[in-house]
């Protein structure tokens, strides 16, 4: 599956990324995540369908806010905010709820 982006009102959720437009890696750092592969691991759990994960963004400017994921096996959610931001990563965690709900048949 390609990963499926999800406008959550005020912050909207995209793949995670790392080009030469977007690197989430250092905004992944703050949350905690020092491995740089991360981001390749990600896109490849969504090929896979093994593993879901979305960048909650601040629209304007595209910077990963917080970071949503589901482990379709366990049907687990997770969030995690960078300082300040417990807010997105909890709404952004509702409409990832539904997501699930609605695309994969999923309740987390």
């Amino acid at each position: 599956m390609d990963p499926i982006e999800i406008n959550a009102g005020t912050w909207y959720l995209r793949a995670l990324r790392a080009d030469e437009r977007i690197d989430d890696r250092p905004s992944l750092a703050d949350l905690g995540e020092a491995d740089p592969d991360y981001v390749s691991r990600c896109a490849a759990h969504w090929a896979s369908e093994t593993g879901y994960s979305w960048a909650v963004c601040e629209p304007t400017t595209g910077e990963l806010l917080a970071e949503v994921t589901i482990d379709p096996h366990s049907a687990a959610l997770s969030t995690r905010a960078r300082p300040g931001h417990d807010e997105a990563a909890a709404v952004a965690a509702t409409a990832v709820r539904r997501f699930a709900a609605a695309a994969l048949n999923l309740t987390v």
